[in-house]
């Protein structure tokens, strides 16, 4: 195996108070201050003692009633969030879930844009399409679109954003008290964007980003996913649950990019990793199956059914999937790359429906590692230089106690071992992941060819 010569990207993925689906009811989580400033001090100040490349927080839009009971719920807006954070951190990145489907571009665009000024270039826009029809409800609308349409819709969200952070120049501003001059207007300009779904004037009115454009991530893995990253990611999170498959992954995804006239390393693909980990490999199986445990039957069978779309209560809750359930992937509207996941993971291990609920509900998909230290830095390792990835977005499946183990005890060695910085060289996010400044008009709209291009 051959070593890469560069290091590996870390991010620290904040979500509740941990990533698995019971860790809330762990003694050893900070569940009550869920909706505490301090608790998220606390972990952002973690991960950035950690040297993370960034600090990144989901979004969802909804909050299930029947689920509220037995599951945490609800979330802290992330934007409003990271700026609070952004006072108490120097060098972290803050990455932010948005979605295209139930914001306007004017307000994403001016939000990033405060959020990048006022951290000094730490921002980043986590795109998401969103998932369920009753986000959709919460806005006002009759339903979730179609997930091609999503995208669609998406890549002209995207073009309106990017084009309003290019409405000011970067020497935009003189600021010449003596002659009375604040900007030179040449140099701010209108947008007149009319697109088939967004419109805008412009200019905006934040100057142009520190970094240019926050950071802009993406999260999807179906194909269509895929094609959106390749045309506009510089990171893309995903869920992986072998070697194989995310080495896969990679190259597909890589090999796409050359369309849109972007080099290898202008993405980074960061699968999501989820630690149960101990000093000894007996202390961290008997932790992950405390874990395990915590997963009430009737929550793992109620969540699997509304993945599959398809009422498994009345199947045995320790027998197979049944072999008659239609098509889900054909069915779902929401996160069709996760649901055809599931699906292999089912068949291919032989999983009963309540192993599968509980698997999937361990780490919501993605890998879960169950190890020692070493063996852990072992595994990051191997996927690393064998181009499986990037970097991870690390899940610690309890908060903070599990971020606090990650960069006590893992962080150490891979810095030991050479494949992770012991400290930050610059200051932006875009300098921590090895990504350029795009300059003003870095996608142009190709009108013959009908697409984005960069530059």
């Amino acid at each position: 195996m051959g070593k890469r010569n560069e290091e590996l990207h870390l991010g620290a993925f904040i979500y509740y108070s941990g990533h698995h689906h019971a860790g809330w009811r762990h003694p050893g989580s900070a569940v009550e201050k869920m909706f505490d400033i301090n608790f998220y001090k606390q972990l952002a100040l973690t991960a950035e003692r950690g040297k993370f490349d960034m600090m990144f927080l989901a979004d969802l839009l909804y909050v299930h009633t029947q689920q509220v009971e037995k599951s945490a719920s609800g979330m802290l807006d992330p934007l409003t969030l990271l700026s609070a954070l952004s006072t108490v951190t120097e060098k972290l990145g803050l990455t932010a879930t948005v979605s295209t489907t139930y914001n306007v571009p004017y307000d994403v665009a001016r939000k990033f844009a405060s959020l990048d000024m006022i951290s000094s270039g730490r921002a980043g826009w986590n795109i998401v399409t969103s998932q369920l029809d009753i986000e959709a409800y919460n806005y006002g609308k009759k339903g979730h679109p179609e997930h091609s349409l999503r995208y669609e819709m998406a890549r002209e969200f995207v073009e309106v954003v990017t084009r309003l952070w290019d409405s000011w120049e970067d020497d935009a501003l003189i600021l010449d008290r003596e002659a009375g001059r604040f900007a030179d207007p040449s140099k701010v300009k209108q947008v007149d964007y009319k697109g088939k779904w967004h419109s805008t004037k412009g200019p905006l009115n934040v100057p142009r980003p520190p970094q240019g454009y926050p950071v802009l991530i993406q999260a999807g893995s179906s194909e269509a996913g895929q094609n959106f990253a390749a045309q506009y990611g510089e990171v893309i999170f995903t869920a992986q649950q072998s070697l194989l498959e995310a080495k896969a992954f990679y190259e597909n995804v890589k090999s796409k990019l050359n369309q849109y006239g972007r080099n290898t390393n202008s993405l980074k693909i960061m699968p999501g990793l989820s630690p149960v980990i101990a000093a000894t490999e007996e202390e961290a199986w008997r932790k992950h199956k405390e874990l395990q445990e915590l997963i009430l039957p009737e929550v793992a069978v109620a969540v699997i059914s509304g993945f599959l779309n398809y009422d498994l209560s009345k199947y045995p809750i320790d027998g197979p999937l049944p072999e008659n359930i239609p098509d889900p992937v054909a069915a779902s509207n929401g996160m069709k790359s996760r649901v055809k996941l599931f699906m292999d993971m089912a068949y291919k291990e032989k999983l009963s429906i309540l192993e599968l609920g509980r698997k999937i509900l361990g780490a919501r998909g993605h890998l879960q590692f169950v190890g020692t230290y070493e063996q852990l830095v072992d595994f990051m390792e191997q996927w690393f230089n064998e181009y499986a990835c990037d970097g991870f977005n690390i899940m610690p499946p309890i908060l903070p106690a599990g971020l606090e183990e990650f960069v006590d005890h893992v962080i150490p060695l891979l810095q030991k071992r050479g494949l992770f910085r012991k400290e930050y060289e610059g200051i932006t996010l875009r300098e921590h992941l090895g990504l350029e400044r795009p300059a003003n008009g870095h996608f142009l709209r190709n009108e013959h060819l009908g697409k984005i291009t960069h530059f």
